[in-house]
């Protein structure tokens, strides 16, 4: 099925788009000043992206009532890899970073066309938990320096090393603003917020007052932004960074997908509706392509702009095109007015959207659901914040699936009963246990229940083992629904055992893809093997080989 990468635009609830998407505005333009400003690519390349991003998502995107724009996590990311990229180079550095951002775009359309957005959320919760975790405790760390009055440092581990210095000579003006702004953003009714939201109360009031008590004060400042369409950045890199590149591009291109599509299950909560995984993802990456190509920010599905845009009445994709159409009016004309915001004050905004990220809820119950899920967590956490966002999820999914595939192993072993005349037979039928009565042990029974997968390999040829004593074997396998390659492999090792020994076996199956798996590993070339109709008729001409002393 093929996936139309524009939607179609009706008017239908246009009065709910229009207010949904003008109150979105109000709540991005703060956090899109604060995200520039952090990223260290100027507080326009902020705006750019939220304007770029917000219009081609909602017009290619899978999800019809989100409104996408730089978030906290795409900006941890793109801060790393400007900082990085500018330090080697300081000429093109700049440059590099927004063809990475390209390469992000492009390869989270490479991942909506090859279908992974199905995937791409199926992911342990405490994987989500601890790496969303950990990028709040990075924008915490970062925004520090400049709530403490001075420039940021790039980087985790330089600004915790700095840290010291920057508490033991604060910029106490800049501190004051910076916690009049927590402050608002902490206290402000919910009531209020919902008619004026409470980042753009704070980012006027404080300004105000910076301008009014202290204009000529030492303290860092946004300065005047570019008014205008944003210019042309051609893609730029090097060949011996092409490989961090690349990398920096997947990362930008996984984070991208996840923060959008686990947005997309909150929009679809409050909504009551389904987005396409699978288009949303390739909106997402048309948006993060442009930006980068016009210098800015990459972008995700945003949950707060999102949710304040569909309480306010926006349903449709129009209401994330006027979001950023909105934005792009703040670019013509505001531009003056921006001159004179403190960047204490959008450190402050930044702190607040660390400590929201910051997953609380399930940080407090870990560990009375699990010690090992918490363990986990943590593990994630800290590479998030000390090594990088891909080796934390690779890490972290790699052990969550172990963890799985061990839990599943233990209950496929459960259903695993090797029966003979000594064993218990509960599940057994008076027929069938007469039958093995009978046969003082002649007969082995091997009786598998629920998916066979890898896991229940070992489990099969482990129970086998302890049992050497009979001549024929039945292996029933009516109640497994699927069988993986693996557990197959183990029952062909289990008949050719039993052949080697000179025993007879019947194999039962019904489900049809146990028959076929069966079919494909051509048990049927061992004269000694025999397809039983059932459990009690394979039981029963077991029963009469024996008796016959047919057995060879």
């Amino acid at each position: 099925m093929s996936i139309n990468p524009i939607n179609k635009i009706n008017f239908r609830n246009w009065r709910g788009d229009l207010f949904g998407g003008i109150t979105a505005a109000i709540v991005a333009l703060p956090l899109a000043l604060a995200f520039g400003v952090a990223s260290g690519a100027g507080a326009i390349a902020g705006l750019h992206g939220a304007i770029i991003v917000g219009f081609f998502a909602a017009l290619c995107g899978g999800t019809p009532a989100q409104v996408s724009g730089p978030t906290g996590p795409m900006t941890v990311v793109v801060t790393s890899v400007i900082a990085t990229l500018v330090r080697r180079y300081p000429d093109t550095g700049l440059a590099m970073a927004f063809t990475v951002i390209m390469l992000g775009g492009l390869l989270q359309i490479l991942f909506g066309v090859m279908r992974l957005g199905q995937y791409i959320t199926l992911m342990s919760y405490t994987v989500i938990s601890g790496f969303m975790s950990g990028i709040g405790v990075i924008i915490i760390l970062l925004e520090l320096p400049p709530i403490l009055g001075h420039e940021g440092s790039g980087g985790v581990v330089t600004t915790l090393q700095k840290l010291p210095t920057y508490i033991s000579n604060p910029n106490w003006i800049a501190v004051g603003l910076g916690l009049l702004t927590l402050v608002i953003v902490f206290a402000v009714p919910p009531k209020l917020n919902r008619v004026l939201p409470s980042p753009l109360l704070a980012l006027v009031v404080v300004t105000i007052i910076s301008v009014i008590l202290f204009k000529d004060a030492n303290i860092a400042r946004i300065g005047e932004i570019p008014r205008g369409l944003p210019s042309l950045k051609m893609p730029t890199f090097t060949l011996p960074e092409l490989d961090d590149m690349l990398r920096y591009g997947l990362m930008l291109g996984v984070l991208g997908a996840i923060d959008s599509l686990l947005t997309s299950l909150v929009a679809d909560n409050i909504t009551r509706t389904q987005h396409d995984s699978d288009k949303e993802l390739i909106g997402q990456g048309i948006g993060n392509m442009l930006a980068g190509l016009f210098g800015g920010l990459p972008g995700a599905g945003a949950t707060m702009r999102t949710v304040v845009n569909v309480q306010a009445g926006g349903r449709t994709p129009l209401s994330g095109m006027i979001h950023a159409l909105v934005l792009l009016l703040v670019v013509f004309w505001a531009g003056p007015l921006t001159a004179q915001i403190p960047n204490a004050v959008l450190a402050g905004l930044l702190l607040k959207v660390g400590i929201d990220i910051l997953d609380w809820g399930f940080i407090k119950r870990a560990p009375r659901l699990s010690l090992k899920g918490t363990g986990l967590m943590y593990l994630v956490l800290f590479l998030t914040v000390f090594v990088d966002l891909i080796t934390a999820v690779l890490v972290g999914a790699f052990i969550a699936n172990v963890l799985t595939i061990k839990r599943l192993t233990d209950v496929q072993s459960d259903n695993i009963q090797v029966i003979t005349d000594s064993t218990e037979r509960d599940k057994l039928t008076p027929a069938e246990q007469k039958i093995l009565t009978e046969a003082k042990g002649d007969i082995l029974l091997l009786k598998l229940g629920g998916p066979m997968s890898f896991g229940a390999a070992k489990s099969i040829s482990r129970r086998m083992s302890f049992v050497q004593n009979y001549h024929v074997l039945v292996l029933d396998l009516t109640e497994v629904p699927h069988i993986g390659v693996t557990a197959a492999l183990a029952i062909e090792s289990i008949v050719e055992d039993a052949i080697a020994h000179h025993r007879h076996i019947w194999i039962v199956a019904t489900s049809p893809q146990v028959r076929w798996r069966l079919e494909q590993l051509d048990l049927q070339r061992f004269w000694e093997v025999r397809q039983g109709e059932n459990r009690c008729q394979a039981l029963e001409s077991a029963y009469n080989l024996i008796q016959r002393g047919s057995l060879t």
